[in-house]
């Protein structure tokens, strides 16, 4: 299979004009998020002094960094320009950096071969995606960049998975009733919370260290055999199951039935007796795999508290709600959403990172777009090009469908 890819491919695909003077820069521009909910922004001002000193134009539509705190002005001062409308934003823009999905609205407004840059959940978005093809949009979608060494400090779905488990290591200890730590006071002496992390992915460890950080005996579960040594590490307990779940990537792989039995048993054991249980097990473009049951939960201990990291996924705890909070048998269900924008500021700087690696992939010495995409992390990542979809995954989502 040849995986070399053209940058010319396709009517009025991005293509030098011979008229047009040799030092014209890039304009990569930088959209401001519609989605509800969403704080984070794609570039920060400390990675746009970074490019704009390269060569590169770059302009941040307005106030798009301030729900993560980043005002125009200290964009104004790292050198980029402000755009007062989406219009005045993509006017020539060659690259466009997202955090979330476009909408078919947004890629209405995109010129034929702009290359846009996110988290593009293909998956959940077929319209947009059979659109961008329709229009000739190249898109590359964050969540393919592949698990490979050089491609760690492009790996977005790490850093904002790191934040994820911080933030739900912080959830559960506000929304516990118990201390975390152990305190020896005059009224006697509080023994330590127990928080059970289920999932020690980049998100579980993060967890993990979180909430050991805080004082609590922590516990952790994954398939993976692979998993003990870094849990152990962070000063858990890592529960063994004579299991190897080890998948591609990185990634766990679906368990048979009779391992699953195996699991639930353990799992229900230590569940039973936790205070907090952070939970991120997910598998890539599946629904994510019930761990806690209805039966479970009814053992728990009055005023524990579930964190279901995987509740946009369908959830771990079969009770979830996605974006909802339940009590269900004196035990708080609290499904959250979206947890790298409640910390904006940090994860805006990190995801801005991970792009400003992306591009030094995409962009050439000479300052032009690469005219082939033969890097494997850019084939790896490309999701439509040239009229094309080029994932194969998403490419049959879409025959099924008919888009």
């Amino acid at each position: 299979m040849n995986t070399t890819i053209s940058a010319q491919e396709g009517k009025g695909n991005i293509q030098k004009d011979p008229k047009s003077p040799a030092t014209m820069p890039v304009v990569i521009a930088v959209s401001r998020e519609k989605t509800p909910g969403e704080q984070r922004v794609a570039m920060v001002p400390e990675v746009v002094q970074k490019l704009t000193k390269s060569g590169y134009e770059i302009r941040i539509e307005h106030d798009a960094g301030a729900a993560a705190f980043y005002p125009d002005n200290l964009y104004i001062v790292a050198g980029a320009k402000i755009a007062s409308s989406p219009a005045e934003l993509l006017d020539g823009a060659r690259i466009v950096l997202r955090v979330q999905p476009p909408t078919v609205t947004d890629v209405d407004q995109l010129t034929v071969g702009t290359i846009v840059i996110g988290f593009m959940n293909p998956s959940t978005n077929l319209e947009t995606v059979a659109r961008m093809r329709d229009r000739k949009v190249t898109a590359f979608a964050l969540e393919l960049v592949p698990r490979i060494s050089r491609a760690q400090s492009m790996d977005a779905l790490s850093s904002q998975a790191t934040a994820g488990g911080y933030v739900a290591a912080i959830m559960g200890a506000d929304n516990c009733p118990k201390f975390l730590p152990m305190l020896t006071t005059a009224a006697g002496t509080i023994r330590p919370a127990k928080v059970l992390i289920l999932g020690a992915g980049v998100a579980g460890l993060m967890a993990i260290a979180t909430a050991k950080r805080l004082g609590a005996l922590v516990e952790a579960y994954d398939v993976r055999r692979a998993a003990g040594e870094q849990v152990r590490s962070l000063g858990a307990k890592f529960l063994e199951l004579e299991i190897n779940a080890e998948g591609q990537g990185g990634y766990a792989r679906e368990l048979t039935p009779e391992e699953k039995v195996q699991e639930q048993q353990m799992v229900s054991a230590a569940v039973a007796q936790a205070d907090i249980i952070i939970t991120t097990a997910a598998i890539p473009g599946r629904k994510a795999p019930v761990l806690i049951t209805r039966e479970t939960v009814a053992m728990m201990r009055p005023g524990a508290v579930i964190i279901d990291m995987a509740a946009e996924s369908g959830g771990n705890c079969e009770m979830t709600q996605a974006g909802k909070t339940i009590r269900e048998h004196g035990v708080l269900i609290i499904g959250p959403q979206n947890l790298p924008s409640r910390v904006p500021f940090h994860t805006s700087q990190m995801y801005a990172k991970n792009l400003q690696s992306f591009l030094a992939l995409l962009i050439d010495r000479e300052g032009e777009v690469v005219r082939e995409f033969t890097d494997e992390i850019l084939v790896a990542s490309l999701l439509v090009h040239a009229g094309e979809v080029r994932h194969g995954p998403t490419r049959d989502l879409l025959k099924e469908g008919k888009l």
